[in-house]
């Protein structure tokens, strides 16, 4: 599969695209530009029951736009 078949899969499950999904987040409470890739696929998987590479994908969305942080490498 894709990646851009994933993000389809996703609109056509849910409805939403990356940005509307980052919009849900954020009007549910749980964005925040610092949040981690575990909380987004936490909550995505109970409000949308989306699984693990799916919601790994919207992350990547987040990230490549800058919405949320990549995580600091430990030295």
């Amino acid at each position: 599969m894709t990646f851009q078949a994933y993000i389809d899969n996703i609109k056509t499950k849910t409805g939403k695209t990356p940005e509307q999904l980052r919009d849900a987040a954020e009007d549910a409470g749980v964005y925040s530009p610092t949040m981690k890739a575990g909380e987004l696929v936490a909550w995505l998987e109970q409000e949308f029951e989306l699984g693990h590479g799916h919601a790994m994908a919207i992350w990547a969305v987040w990230k490549h736009n800058g919405w949320v942080q990549a995580p600091k490498s430990k030295k």
